[in-house]
């Protein structure tokens, strides 16, 4: 039986954050288990994300269950942490590099992040041993800016570039991308199908259906790491970035009284 509507999950580093603005977008490796437990325990189980896009289009039946795993940046924690156990339960993700500094830091977070800290990156030799065990990469920019302000020759370079890039490292073509910041606009939009990105993913939340979403506008939930997995279960029954109780009890009441002409 094909599924009818399909999340796609987003995580950024898997690690220890060490202040309040790190913790939002860090994840610790006990929690990002707990994560990945729960949702086994719900029957979910995550899927490739050729055969994500090939459902969106129409050309690949999903069963109920599926969802895409994807982890924006490419942090070394993903490799130190979220691969082995991914690898032990056989499930794959999409990794989005900065292509422009693989195996370097996060420079892009250094005048934001509080203390001025930044984390290591993937290495390609991180990124092969990945890739030869069911992880995919695809693009996520060169080098992580706003690319709604980039004029347009930066902006081909960011998007082309960064392809490219990709494209020599993996032997492979690099067919997705993931906006940096999730900023768009028509402009990045055009710029990022002129340079042949089949599909690309924004950090809108809701669900995914084929034939309402725009290609390149693929929706995705944030995943924050301060949410426990009773949260994360309450953003993935509802397509939301807000997994709070309150919030669930708002949509559930709205529902009821929705059908009940109240």
């Amino acid at each position: 039986m094909n599924t009818q509507r399909v999340i796609a999950l987003m995580y950024h580093r898997v690690g220890v954050a060490r202040n309040a603005w790190e913790r939002k977008y860090c994840i610790s490796p006990e929690t990002f288990a707990e994560h990945m437990r729960a949702l086994a325990a719900r029957r979910m189980h995550p899927v490739r994300i050729e055969d994500f896009v090939g459902w969106l289009q129409g050309r690949t039946p999903l069963p109920p269950g599926s969802f895409l795993l994807t982890f924006d940046d490419g942090f070394l924690g993903v490799y130190e942490h979220a691969y082995p156990l991914l690898r032990e339960m056989g499930w794959p993700a999409t990794v989005f590099l900065v292509s422009g500094l693989i195996g370097a830091q996060d420079e892009w977070s250094r005048d934001e992040n509080p203390t001025g800290a930044t984390y290591a990156l993937l290495g390609e030799a991180h990124i092969k041993e990945m890739r030869s065990n069911g992880m995919a990469f695809h693009s996520h920019s060169r080098h992580h800016v706003k690319l709604t302000e980039l004029d347009d020759v930066r902006l081909r370079e960011e998007l082309e570039g960064s392809k490219r890039d990709l494209e020599q490292l993996m032997g492979e073509p690099i067919s997705y991308l993931a906006y940096p910041y999730g900023q768009l606009n028509e402009r990045v939009l055009a710029a990022a199908k002129a340079a042949g990105y089949e599909a690309a993913f924004s950090v809108q939340p809701g669900f995914n259906r084929p034939g309402e979403v725009d290609l390149l506008q693929v929706r995705r939930l944030d995943v924050f790491g301060t949410d426990t997995p009773a949260m994360l279960a309450r953003k993935v029954a509802l397509g939301t970035n807000d997994g709070s109780v309150g919030h669930a009890l708002g949509y559930y009441a709205a529902r009821f009284a929705a059908r009940f002409g109240l």
